[in-house]
C-alpha cells in the first residue's frame, strides 16, 4: 500500500467517526474465505452490503502465538486492531479489524498485505468479512 493510499484511507476513516469495531448490533454482510473468489464478486453477490456505509472490515488470520506483538505493532500503523479469538491455540487465531468504508480494489489490496504479512510471520490468512449495523426500521 503507497503513502497515498494510506493517506486516503486515514481520510475516509475520519469520515465514518460513527461506527466502532465493537458498536452494538453489527451483522456480517459480506465474507471472502476462498481465494478463487475476487472480492468484487463477493461484494456484488452481497444483499445486505451498504456500499457508501461504513463497515467493520475483519481479516481472519492464524499465527504464531510468540509472533502477535510484532503483528498487532505492523497492523496498528494502518489502523487495525489485532484481537485474539477465544479458542487459543498454536497457531493462534487472531482477527484484525478497522472500520472502513468498503470497496473491491480497497479489499483485494488488503487480502494480498493480510497474506504476505500472515506470510512473514509462519501463519495463514483464512480471509476476510465485513459487518455493517442492521438497518433501523
Amino acid at each position: 500500500m503507497g503513502l497515498l493510499d494510506r493517506l486516503l484511507d486515514l481520510v475516509k476513516k475520519r469520515e465514518t467517526p460513527g461506527l466502532s469495531v465493537d458498536a452494538p448490533g453489527l451483522k456480517i454482510v459480506a465474507e471472502a474465505f476462498d481465494p478463487a473468489v475476487a472480492d468484487s464478486a463477493v461484494l456484488a453477490s452481497s444483499p445486505g452490503w451498504v456500499s457508501t456505509a461504513p463497515a467493520v472490515l475483519r481479516h481472519h488470520l492464524l499465527l504464531p502465538p510468540d509472533r502477535l506483538e510484532e503483528a498487532a505493532s505492523i497492523l496498528a500503523q494502518d489502523g487495525y486492531e489485532l484481537r485474539e479469538q477465544t479458542d487459543s491455540g498454536d497457531p493462534a487465531r487472531v482477527l484484525a479489524v478497522r472500520v472502513q468504508v468498503l470497496d473491491a480494489l480497497h479489499c483485494a489490496q488488503e487480502r494480498s498485505r493480510m497474506a504476505g504479512l500472515a506470510q512473514r510471520l509462519g501463519g495463514d490468512a483464512l480471509g476476510w468479512d465485513a459487518q455493517q449495523p442492521e438497518p433501523t426500521a
